[in-house]
């Protein structure tokens, strides 16, 4: 069975525009810092949203600039926010599989913990899955009891049932991607841990700080 159409739009990298296959997709991004890509369903998403990119990245910029605005935003709106003393943890993977890679951040401030990849041959919830892992491994060692937000349900449950349940065969390629899972169940099994994992709220927050602004 045939593979539905995907159209890859990169905003930054080598060179940018639309791509209608990954491979002319990655050339442009892998090894290139701070590439910004992601892949659509149709032609009219991806033409919409490369017109729109240089737009989004100037909004962007300023927000960075500002880590405590959207909290503050969030107040005079009569929203609570969440938990600022946290984590977010979350993941970007262009294609499915594709290029993965993922990170975790402090919440308040959008300071990076920690960012892994890129990965070639990966999925959204396998990054998600390490991100949320991977992080309760650094707070342990740091006696942090700081929860951590993600964004992905499925993220969350495997966490909570210990096991990343991915349908990803395994090969060459992503390897390493399976000896980290390993590694991350095999943790999870032998440790307790303080921190409570939250599902992070998007429609009343916005995007979870960790998130690579490539939607």
């Amino acid at each position: 069975m045939n593979r539905k159409q995907k159209f890859y739009v990169v905003w930054k990298g080598r060179r940018t525009g639309i791509f209608t296959t990954w491979d002319e997709a990655s050339a442009q991004v892998n090894g290139f810092a701070g590439a910004q890509y992601k892949a659509f369903n149709t032609r009219a998403e991806a033409e919409a949203a490369f017109g729109a990119g240089h737009a989004v990245r100037e909004r962007r910029a300023e927000y960075n600039a500002q880590p405590n605005m959207r909290w503050k935003q969030l107040r005079l709106l009569g929203i609570a926010p969440p938990i600022l003393q946290s984590y977010c943890a979350d993941a970007a993977c262009a294609g499915n599989p594709g290029v993965m890679e993922y990170r975790a951040v402090k919440t308040e401030t959008g300071e990076i913990l920690f960012e892994r990849g890129p990965f070639p041959e990966g999925t959204n919830n396998i990054g998600e899955f390490l991100a949320i892992v991977e992080t309760l491994m650094l707070l342990r060692e740091q006696n942090d009891a700081s929860p951590i937000y993600s964004d992905s349900r499925n993220a969350l449950a495997w966490v909570a049932a210990k096991r990343c349940k991915t349908q990803l065969p395994r090969s060459r390629r992503n390897a390493n991607l399976f000896e980290r899972i390993a590694r991350a169940e095999e943790w999870l099994h032998a440790h307790v841990y303080p921190n409570k994992i939250l599902k992070w709220r998007t429609q009343e927050w916005g995007e979870v700080p960790a998130d690579y602004g490539r939607k």
